[in-house]
């Protein structure tokens, strides 16, 4: 996905997709804390699971019958206490979502 320090990059600004029955989107950016699960379920309505990053804040979140996740960083937490990664398992129609603090 286009983020911000990929300005001379041709890359999309979302991706949609399914994968073994669960239904994703992808977008570097999914603006300001308060409001985001409205607004995802909004942009993304059919989306099981909206995975999204530029905050280096991880989540990992079920809202509005959508999972929020951000993996953080494993190599820039900024502000967070750990360098953290996110792990997706996913089966035919069953998905597990996990936070992995890495110090």
């Amino acid at each position: 996905m286009l983020g911000n320090n990929d300005l001379t990059l041709s890359l999309p600004e979302t991706l949609e997709f399914e994968l073994n029955g669960i239904k994703f989107a992808v977008i570097h950016d999914s603006g300001a804390s308060a409001g985001r699960a409205t607004r995802m379920k909004k942009r993304f309505p059919e989306a099981q699971v909206v995975v999204y990053g530029h905050s280096h804040i991880p989540m990992n979140l079920m809202e509005n019958d959508q999972l929020l996740f951000n993996p953080g960083s494993p190599t820039d937490r900024r502000q967070q206490p750990n360098h953290t990664m996110g792990v997706l398992t996913i089966k035919v129609g069953i998905m597990e979502s996990e936070i992995i603090a890495l110090d």
